[in-house]
């Protein structure tokens, strides 16, 4: 009974929101906490896809199809040279046998850890103390932390070792993109000191950048393909 009552509940959610009865990120909410995903947790932490891939442009047209991501594709197969990158790997695993002491794998991470939680939220507390308690006592280097979002994007569609997606305040809370409690979080390499996170030049501030991005996540181009983002 319990079994077939959470089915019905499942099936009934699925049925709304493609009656267009509740939003996008409320779908997505919905459904991380089925597959038993927490705010609580964040080895299981609600995750969200990037849905844009345009973060250089001067102004945002969702109505122009080249903004979006791929989300029939995860993270790490946006491009063709990823594809190949990765299908070259994988033979490569798949040859040496067990002389490799692992089977093939595509990718050498996950899309979703507490990890890129910390990466995301660190400039907000709880965050910033956890993340700080993951790093012996410290902050990571300033190189290897949160500090701009169309590089972050850049990394995770060009690295196979890194295939991050997002978390779910990147379309609710502007905070995150802010440095409110003043954390010195060190100079990278090429002498920018971080602090606020920087903003894709179509984002006039922070709360800019959440409005839009929430508008894109809830257009008719990501509504009418998302599911291939949650049943690829």
């Amino acid at each position: 009974v319990a079994e077939r009552s959470w089915r019905e509940r499942r099936f009934a959610l699925t049925d709304a929101w493609q009656r267009r009865e509740i939003s996008n990120f409320d779908y997505l909410m919905e459904l991380n906490t089925y597959s038993g995903r927490s705010h609580n947790d964040l080895n299981q932490y609600p995750v969200f896809p990037w849905v844009l891939c345009d973060y250089d442009s001067e102004k945002l047209d969702l109505n122009d199809a080249m903004v979006f991501r791929d989300l029939s594709r995860p993270m790490g197969a946006q491009t063709s040279e990823q594809r190949a990158q990765v299908a070259r790997a994988y033979d490569e695993l798949a040859e040496l046998g067990d002389a490799a002491g692992l089977p093939p794998f595509h990718y050498g991470s996950h899309y979703s850890s507490a990890a890129i939680v910390l990466f995301f939220a660190i400039r907000l507390e709880p965050f910033t103390t956890l993340a700080i308690r993951l790093q012996n006592g410290t902050f990571d280097y300033a190189d290897r932390m949160f500090h701009s979002i169309r590089d972050t994007f850049v990394q995770a569609t060009s690295n196979r070792q890194d295939v991050k997606e997002l978390i779910p305040e990147f379309f609710y809370q502007p905070e995150i993109l802010r440095n409110l409690n003043g954390l010195d979080l060190g100079e990278r390499q090429d002498r920018v000191a971080l602090g606020a996170v920087q903003l894709p030049r179509w984002a006039h501030s922070p709360d800019d950048f959440v409005f839009k991005h929430r508008q894109a996540l809830e257009c008719e181009h990501v509504s009418l393909r998302l599911h291939e983002w949650v049943d690829p």
